[in-house]
């Protein structure tokens, strides 16, 4: 980019001195703001940089209703490679920043490891690496791209050794994420997502639940400290392969996780392409401890779309502000995009989710709030209309600025060359 393009440390510095007094005469401390913004976590999903491949096998064929498109040169082929790249990614985003792993991310060492018999060690090069740097770790079961899901079922599988071989994966999975939050002393969330379901109308959609209600049970039935170890369960409309039907459904999740006690997973591609989570937030934290948020972006379908500044995701960062639940919210991003580089992939991504979040955090919400309850509602209309208006892109820019991270079209300058750099060798 031209450096006429990307502002100066003295223009981004007088901008801000501006947008800070602007928000001052509406209530606002902007200088809060961002303390709230930098103290928050994203969870970074580790199947951006190389396609949701892992490195179980060779072919890294994907199935379980999942796909990737697109061929983008300098794709992680390994671990080392996997983590240089995100090394990179988190140099571009203010703040300190968590990373979600899938199971078939261990590495064996070159051995063949069935999934059952996965353990904390096969993921210790993960846990050393997130140490060093201060990342927290999340996980998930790998309930796709295997042998034992060919059918389409897992744990809700009428065939109980496929039921039991899958609960068997989940139980290691959970003792693996109780590893992470030991040693790295920060609580992992560990998520449960199946691909269950049926292509065409089925004519029993009763026992299949009650199959995976079980599975379940089994699966969360010893007690781990909440403080090494989360418990999450995500739902899906609809997948490629289960278009008709889909065991986990958002009304089945919803009432296991408010009768067993778990946290609920909203993934915001797992919905109607016209149906926001924004609006399920408040309802579904009236009865559940926490949530965590996929934040992602469907188009048309479950398609997971780089995160972008729309309408949903101020939506989202919106009411978990308003709401006051950040406290009690899991942020993590699901995407993946193989058109693009994927290192910007990642990095624009989640620079929308944190701008979007300082937006929100941005609002005079006590005021908003009181005018509402005062049954002003032209004034909270009024008030709504003019944040729009705001400067609130200056105070992301004096943001990255001060956490010593590109402002602006900078960030692709540093992509671009680390594209030239170490991409284009891989091949």
């Amino acid at each position: 980019m031209s450096k006429s393009t990307i502002p100066s440390q003295r223009q981004i510095n007088d901008a801000y001195a501006l947008a800070r007094e602007r928000y001052a005469a509406l209530g606002v401390d902007t200088e809060l703001a961002m303390q709230r913004l930098a103290g928050h976590a994203l969870s970074l999903h580790c199947w951006q940089g190389d396609d949701v491949g892992g490195f179980e096998s060779a072919s890294g064929e994907l199935g379980g209703g999942l796909a990737v498109t697109g061929n983008y040169l300098g794709k992680a082929r390994n671990a080392d490679e996997l983590r240089q790249d995100l090394d990179q990614v988190y140099r571009l985003l203010p703040g300190r920043h968590r990373l979600a792993l899938h199971a078939i991310y261990a590495e064996t060492g070159g051995r063949q490891v069935e999934r059952t018999d996965l353990q904390p060690e096969h993921f210790a090069g993960w846990v050393d690496w997130a140490r060093a740097n201060d990342h927290g770790l999340d996980f998930n079961p790998t309930c796709f791209s295997h042998p034992m899901a060919a059918s389409g079922f897992t744990l809700a599988s009428y065939d109980p050794t496929v039921r039991r071989f899958w609960i068997d994966h989940c139980i290691a999975s959970r003792r693996i994420g109780e590893s992470f939050g030991r040693a790295l002393g920060s609580p992992c969330v560990t998520n449960v997502w199946i691909p269950d379901g049926f292509k065409d109308t089925p004519v029993d959609r009763r026992r299949p639940r009650e199959l995976l209600a079980q599975s379940l049970d089994a699966i969360f039935a010893d007690q781990i400290d909440p403080a090494y170890q989360r418990d999450a369960v995500e739902s899906k409309l609809f997948g490629i392969g289960s278009e008709a039907y889909v065991v986990g459904s958002h009304e089945f999740y919803l009432g296991y996780a408010i009768t067993r006690g778990v946290l609920l997973t909203l993934d915001s591609g797992h919905f109607h392409p016209t149906e926001s989570i924004a609006d399920k937030i408040s309802a579904v934290m009236a009865y559940v401890p926490e949530l965590l948020l996929h934040v992602s972006r469907g188009v048309r379908w479950d398609s997971d779309h780089v995160v972008t500044w729309s309408d949903e995701l101020q939506a989202i960062m919106q009411e978990l502000a308003r709401g006051d639940y950040l406290g009690r919210t899991h942020i993590g991003l699901d995407y993946f995009d193989a058109s693009i580089n994927r290192v910007a992939a990642w990095a624009i991504g989640a620079r929308n989710a944190l701008r979007a979040l300082l937006a929100a955090l941005l609002e005079p919400i006590e005021h908003l709030r009181a005018l509402e309850q005062s049954g002003d509602y032209t004034a909270r209309l009024a008030l709504l209309e003019e944040l729009k208006g705001m400067p609130f892109g200056a105070v992301w820019d004096y943001h990255c600025l001060q956490q010593g991270v590109p402002v602006g079209l900078a960030c692709l300058d540093e992509i671009r060359a680390y594209e030239t750099q170490v991409l284009v060798g891989r091949g």
